[in-house]
């Protein structure tokens, strides 16, 4: 039987938590509202494909050209 339980903690400089820093960063940058419905709140895809390469970046992955 699965462990339906499961904490998942995310440490203070784990790459999770560094990606998602660089998210909101770049959302700031962007001028993007992450917190509110205002006027210019991210979609879903969005904030799914921001967070997939941060943390693909932060992991060293991201190629440079």
């Amino acid at each position: 039987m699965a462990d339906t339980n499961t904490v998942v903690h995310i440490g203070e400089n784990s790459p999770e938590q560094v990606a998602l820093k660089l998210v909101h960063q770049l959302a700031s940058m962007e001028g993007r509202d992450l917190f509110s419905h205002g006027k210019n709140v991210p979609d879903k895809k969005w904030l799914l494909d921001t967070y997939a390469e941060c943390l693909h970046a932060v992991k060293g992955f991201r190629k440079y050209g």
